[in-house]
């Protein structure tokens, strides 16, 4: 560290240190508050809307321009306390948000990490939940629910089948936020169990249910992510640390073989905001008592950090016509792994592709042209701190008519259920034929 970023780091300002409680929405909100004032140029304090109660869902961003997006700055939200009852996320996530601006210009890493990520932290997306616990629970409490009694990591679209259910004011919140940044990975924060799961929550045959599972397009990305976070929590990592709960090879586990789950948060995310959510759940007790708190945080401080370098994984660009323009709403995908609902440029030409290191074909789609085809290697070891860069000059001339602008994504309908294909598609092979009695015998 050069002694001009020593003096800078001394000038930044002293804020006393969160202390390790449960903090109800008026602390959490002073909290919030106090690091937005203090740490004013890498924090953004705002509200994406309100609960059900008239209480603010606030997000805390972290970043070297915390109020707008940068063009090739990655965007990483965390997200907790979705069911009220589950509380070491929000507490988690205060602490996280605490050693991250007070370590910048102090500590070269997380320096780094903020000055190319922008970080989105949401401590708490139920707060009527939480301040509607009386008597803290282990396994329930009557502040699960939402104030509604609506679970809300239930109340999401679901691409599978049809989930009527009323969408509550926090879900339509997470909905419209999710239309207004170009979110690229995320985890929501619960508790009750010990494990990192990754989606799909629910499926059909074509993902894999035949095997008591069900596979995403990007399943290998998936399971790394997960793994990258269970392997640095020393009691997640076993996985077989809950009495009476499943034993979790590696502390990771697939959604859908776990239980099959409507409506859930993640596989909206995945779907239909282009976004890499997985579920952590950091707590064999729902609400265990505060005094456990540092516990929980030097088990997951390593694992949230870690994560969040993950959104530099693979490669990023952008799209342009032959006049230099940036081209919106263009698909681009791997080859071999198409998404039912195509993961296209944001408004700026800019796409974001989590890939392991290996060899790729990236199809490049502009609607009503032929595809582009370009062959691509995410080397092992990459930059630091940033994927990739491959950008795509196209020999075509954007025309505000000629490519659809207008909210590109796919409709809120279950998507496996009617896609044309879907019938074909899900009819098994006999080579699943004798995997799934294979499985059966052997189980």
């Amino acid at each position: 560290m050069d002694r001009a970023r020593l003096w800078l780091g001394l000038l930044l300002p002293v804020v006393a240190a969160l202390d390790f409680r449960y903090h109800h929405q008026e602390g959490m909100e002073a909290f919030l508050k106090s690091v937005a004032q203090n740490y004013s140029s890498i924090t953004h304090l705002h509200s994406i809307g309100k609960s059900v109660r008239g209480r603010n869902l606030w997000v805390l961003v972290v970043g070297q321009t915390p109020k707008e997006h940068r063009v090739g700055i990655p965007e990483f939200k965390y997200v907790a306390n979705m069911h009220g009852d589950e509380t070491v996320g929000r507490e988690l996530l205060l602490h996280l948000i605490d050693y991250l601006v007070s370590s910048y210009r102090k500590d070269p890493e997380i320096t780094h990490l903020i000055d190319s990520t922008r970080i989105h932290i949401m401590p708490s997306m139920n707060p009527d939940g939480f301040e509607a616990v009386q008597k803290p629970d282990c396994y329930y409490s009557n502040g699960r629910e939402n104030y509604n009694n609506y679970d809300l990591n239930r109340n999401f679209p679901d691409a599978f089948e049809n989930n009527n259910v009323t969408k509550q004011p926090e879900t339509l919140a997470i909905m419209e936020w999710l239309k207004t940044e170009t979110f690229v990975l995320s985890a929501n924060l619960h508790g009750g169990a010990l494990v990192a799961s990754y989606p799909f929550d629910n499926g059909v045959q074509a993902t894999g249910t035949l095997l008591s599972r069900s596979l995403t397009p990007d399943d290998d990305v998936f399971q790394h992510l997960a793994y990258t976070y269970a392997s640095r929590n020393p009691n997640m990592t076993k996985g077989d640390q809950c009495k009476n709960k499943r034993n979790f090879p590696n502390g990771i586990i697939n959604g859908y073989s776990w239980y099959p789950l409507q409506g859930g948060m993640q596989d909206y995310n995945y779907i239909w905001a282009q976004c890499f959510e997985i579920t952590l759940e950091l707590s064999c007790c729902k609400y265990p008592r505060e005094e456990k708190l540092p516990l929980f945080w030097n088990d997951n401080k390593a694992s949230l950090i870690e994560y969040i370098k993950q959104v530099h994984l693979g490669v990023k660009g952008q799209v342009f016509d032959q006049s230099g323009a940036p081209l919106p709403n263009v698909i681009v995908e791997v080859q071999d792994r198409k998404h039912i609902c195509p993961f296209r440029t944001n408004k700026l030409g800019e796409y974001y592709l989590l890939l392991l290191p290996g060899s790729y074909v990236i199809n490049v789609t502009v609607p009503g042209h032929d595809s582009y085809l370009t062959k691509l290697t995410i080397p092992g070891k990459s930059q630091p701190f940033s994927a990739l860069k491959k950008d795509f000059h196209l020999p075509l001339r954007w025309q505000p008519d000629s490519i659809s602008v207008s909210n590109p994504s796919c409709p809120m309908i279950p998507l496996y259920k009617f896609m044309p294909s879907h019938s074909a598609a899900t009819k098994p092979s006999l080579c699943v034929f004798f995997m799934t009695l294979l499985y059966v015998f052997l189980k």
